[in-house]
């Protein structure tokens, strides 16, 4: 069992509150010292209270998600004697109501395309990678969003 730390930091300076016209950006901090620069998604709240430029909850999910496959992949790949040279996953979220009726991400497909160096996997190899790595993904077993691997 381990522990996972974040800490959401937001603070209002003297922007007035009660209008609902302040700012939604705020800092993600992680125990190594990483900084992200967080904010609502500009389709929830608009901009100037969003920051299009931060990494907004919908995105970091979904780069969850594709992290943990990549990680598991490339672990899964290297334990197979194959060589992967790049993996790019564009994956998407798509949110809308789910069975409970409730906004959620209800389907998040992953597409990655990854290079080999030399000889790659054949396609059912391939497919084998993919789907254990999908199997094994914390991140995917602990959600109910529909996740789909669209792999290129």
């Amino acid at each position: 069992m381990s522990e996972h730390v974040a800490t959401v930091e937001w603070a209002r300076g003297d922007q007035p509150f009660a209008d609902n016209r302040y700012s939604r950006a705020h800092d993600w901090i992680f125990d190594g010292g990483a900084v992200v620069r967080g904010s609502s998604a500009p389709t929830s709240v608009a901009v100037p209270m969003s920051d299009p430029a931060a990494v907004d909850p919908e995105e970091a999910f979904v780069a969850a998600l594709s992290s943990c496959h990549m990680l598991f992949f490339l672990a899964y790949a290297a334990k197979a004697g194959f060589v992967v040279d790049r993996y790019r996953d564009a994956a998407i979220g798509t949110l809308g109501k789910d069975e409970r009726g409730r906004i959620s991400m209800i389907v998040v497909t992953l597409r990655p395309v990854v290079d080999f160096v030399g000889m790659g996997p054949d396609a059912a190899a391939m497919a084998d990678l993919h789907h254990r790595a999908h199997e094994a993904c914390y991140i995917a077993n602990s959600v109910r969003t529909e996740v789909r691997v669209e792999a290129g």
